[in-house]
């Protein structure tokens, strides 16, 4: 099996990437390849759980359809999804790092999976603070690219209500997550970026910088920049439309709902970067670019965040979601692996209704959906469809 490197983690760190808490050493954060390659409904076969948050042991097959795994709390249902997105992505939607995954006393967890589509992969991964191993079938994965896509997957949770309420950063990385999984050359061009940036901000770190390195760090963050505000200016109105159509399916209200791209420079980047070099000096920190953009969400032209009622940032996030969801179909050719964390008891019947469009799309292309409860609040057109699932300290049982 390969070992990833903590260097080679960082390499592959997205700029606006959450830090993983606590003490844990970096994470893997890998995104979906281009979608171009799939025509057909992933699912997840077989999970495979040691030593992973409560779970001991677990062994258990899914089938296509719904499953609601239903349960009181802290019993280990948010586990099951966590497990499943970090198959998907390499990371937690938590925002945790791998130590806090780790149950209690133990060096390390095993998460294991089979995927089947037109073909079948078996993955593997191992974590633990000394090492981390990541196979697909069998083999060790040399080149991230080489396992992107395996599993697609959208996260509904309770953090989501951060794109409205959170800071820039949130939304920049759901912009490039999105991004990376649907356009190829995104990541790379990201990471190059993150790399110039890093080394900039090192040189403004010091008390005499070096100006002809500066000038050409400038230069390169620049043209870097640039290919990534190009990308970011190009998602925002074709993921728009997806986030209004969906915000009015589930939300009584008569708003409007609206994103518009915010970057941090109007005009050239090489520009600014230049008109702000005294600032920079000051602050020690490189003060333009794409790692200072944001995303607005705007309610009849005013700021979400400012003005929007509490279900109305409910509504919003859940429509964010639904919008991802839609636009990755809508490129894949089929739907991802759906993850609902016990959200459904969170919305009234209208937006819990709203989802329905989404699910049946789901339904109709034999493709996945996980969901937690701790009652039965899931739509009642999905009752005669269900798998359902118990779980109870770390154990899952079917029910149906």
């Amino acid at each position: 099996m390969l070992l990833i490197s903590a260097s080679l983690a960082r390499q592959i760190v997205s700029v606006s990437s959450p830090k993983p808490s606590g003490r844990a050493s970096p994470h893997f954060i890998v995104v979906a390849p281009q979608a171009s390659r799939y025509v057909c409904a992933v699912h997840l076969a077989r999970l495979r759980l040691r030593d992973f948050r409560n779970y001991a042991k677990l062994d258990v097959d899914f089938t296509p359809g719904f499953h609601v795994l239903l349960g009181d709390n802290a019993q280990g249902k948010t586990n099951i999804l966590e497990s499943i997105y970090l198959l998907a992505t390499l990371r937690s939607f938590r925002g945790v790092g791998g130590a806090q995954m780790i149950r209690h006393g133990q060096k390390g967890y095993f998460v294991g999976a089979r995927a089947v589509s037109e073909t079948e992969h078996t993955i593997r991964m191992f974590w633990s603070s000394a090492e981390r191993q990541l196979t697909l079938d069998d083999q060790p994965v040399r080149r991230l690219t080489d396992y992107l896509g395996v599993l697609r997957t959208v996260v509904f949770c309770s953090e989501d209500l951060q794109l409205i309420k959170g800071t820039g950063r949130i939304r920049r990385r759901f912009m490039d997550l999105l991004l990376s999984q649907t356009h190829g050359a995104y990541l790379p061009l990201l990471q190059r970026y993150a790399r110039a940036l890093r080394s900039r901000n090192a040189l403004l770190k010091q008390r005499a910088p070096d100006e002809q390195a500066l000038d050409s760090f400038s230069q390169e963050l620049a043209r870097l920049g640039g290919g990534v505000l190009k990308l970011r200016h190009e998602l925002v109105p074709r993921l728009s439309p997806l986030t209004r159509l969906a915000y009015r399916r589930i939300s009584n209200d008569a708003e409007e709902l609206r994103l518009e791209y915010a970057p941090s420079v109007q005009g050239d980047l090489a520009v600014e970067l230049a008109k702000s070099r005294a600032r920079e000096r000051l602050f020690r920190s490189t003060l333009v670019g794409p790692h200072r953009d944001d995303l607005k969400l705007l309610l009849n032209d005013k700021s979400a965040s400012q003005f929007g009622s509490e279900g109305q940032k409910r509504s919003i996030a859940l429509a964010l979601k639904m919008a991802q969801a839609e636009y990755l179909t809508g490129l894949a050719g089929a739907p991802p692996i759906l993850l609902i964390d016990d959200v459904m008891g969170e919305l009234d019947a209208k937006r819990r209704g709203g989802l329905l469009p989404l699910l049946e799309r789901s339904h109709q292309a034999r493709g996945q959906v996980f969901m937690t409860c701790t009652e039965e609040t899931w739509p009642a057109e999905l009752g005669r469809d269900l798998h359902r699932w118990t779980v109870q300290s770390g154990a899952l049982r079917s029910g149906s």
